[in-house]
């Protein structure tokens, strides 16, 4: 009975050992994917960062990509502190199991020196013939011939077991080892990675106080920028004052497509693809503070997303070219409808698509202008009717 309650002690031990590593198993690729996903916008920062660097100035795209790259990086650094802590438990869980494994094959040898001795004891001595026919009556011998069948078999299967928990044993230990390495390499990676933060912080630290030596300059391309989002806004105004009243005349077939047209668009929400292949969202939706000049609120109807120079300007989604426009301040603007809603891409440095025009999801629209700092900057905006919406909670999360 002692053997057998040793061996589903065991069992229990490397049953819970193997579900709490299958979990684990599952954490530890969601974090290996927030690696990679971190390591790839680090990637295109630092890219987008050669790009504004060629002036040998301080830019404000400059600052937006070290922001970028700071905060990847900082995603980076917690996925490391993740999988370690991770490998630690999963370190402290296998250091259980092989203690129990030790007290087990500790246990399991004992029994099996006792099981000898008591056997020794009870034959007296003798060899197992002398034991067999020393019997009295055929009835003892019939007894004895089958304790010595069971005595054997125990020893047989004790022997076993010995073997089983030795070579478990083994196993467990080659897996902590293996687990201390792994936690040795992303211990140095994480101080490496810890490493490059300081220097991008520092770095950060100095485009920022050369930028706020140019305060005046800062704040007069605010007031321009102002002045730009504000034709803007009086454009697409416009552009759905128009389609509200057309909409008034139109069939009943006529609005039960746009209403479906309307109703795929809704349906797409969170799962836009972004209208550049690459990039990152260099200022955000509604208000914010400026990254430098202090006391400076920022109010943005869409999203700015810097990318490549040269990049090409995509449709999110299949709709009608409504408006091509050139405004200063956003060079040509694109407005395509998608029944009640619409998108708007300016910043662009040519348009490859007329009014009127039906496009696809994927559709090429133009290519992104790139200013004299070397900035190349999408800026892209979603509405419903009258409505302005956060383009963030459309497009596919990076």
């Amino acid at each position: 009975m002692t053997v057998i309650r040793g061996f589903h002690f065991f069992s229990f031990f490397l049953l819970l050992l193997l579900s709490s590593q299958i979990s684990a198993q599952k954490t530890k690729v969601q974090l290996e994917q927030e690696k990679r996903d971190n390591l790839k916008k680090i990637a295109e920062a630092e890219k987008i960062l050669l790009d504004t660097e060629f002036e040998k100035k301080a830019t404000l795209g400059q600052l937006r990509a070290i922001n970028q790259q700071i905060s990847a990086r900082e995603g980076l650094i917690g996925s490391l502190n993740g999988e370690i802590g991770l490998l630690n438990g999963e370190i402290t869980d296998l250091s259980i199991v092989v203690s129990s494994l030790q007290s087990d094959l500790k246990n399991l040898k004992q029994e099996y020196a006792e099981m000898i001795y008591a056997a020794y004891k009870a034959n007296k001595g003798f060899s197992k013939l002398t034991f067999l026919f020393s019997a009295s009556t055929f009835n003892q011998l019939f007894m004895r011939l089958k304790y010595l069948e069971q005595y054997t078999e125990s020893r047989k299967i004790q022997a076993e077991l010995i073997e089983i928990v030795s070579q478990e044993l083994d196993q467990q230990r080659n897996q902590v080892e293996i687990k201390r390495a792994e936690q040795e390499v992303l211990r140095n990676q994480q101080v490496a990675e810890n490493q490059k933060l300081i220097n991008l912080k520092s770095r950060q630290s100095r485009v920022i106080a050369q930028l706020s030596k140019k305060e005046k300059q800062l704040r007069k391309e605010l007031q321009n920028r102002k002045s730009a989002i504000d034709r803007l806004d009086n454009l697409i105004a416009e552009i759905v004052r128009k389609e509200i009243e057309r909409s008034k005349s139109l069939s009943t077939e006529a609005i039960a497509v746009e209403e479906e047209v309307s109703e795929l668009f809704e349906s797409m929400k969170n799962k836009l693809i972004w209208p550049v292949n690459t990039g990152f969202i260099s200022s955000k939706f509604g208000q914010h503070p400026h990254p430098v000049v202090k006391g400076i609120m920022e109010d943005n109807p869409g999203v700015d997303i810097q990318t490549r120079q040269n990049s090409e300007i995509k449709s999110v989604f299949e709709g009608k070219v409504v408006t091509i426009a050139v405004v200063p301040g956003m060079n040509n603007a694109v407005i395509v409808q998608h029944g009640d809603y619409f998108t708007l891409y300016a910043k662009l440095k040519d348009v490859k698509v007329k009014r009127g025009q039906v496009l696809k999801k994927d559709d090429i629209i133009g290519s992104v202008y790139t200013d004299k700092d070397g900035v190349s900057e999408l800026h892209f905006q979603v509405w419903k009717g009258r409505v302005k919406l956060n383009p963030e909670k459309w497009l596919t999360v990076k």
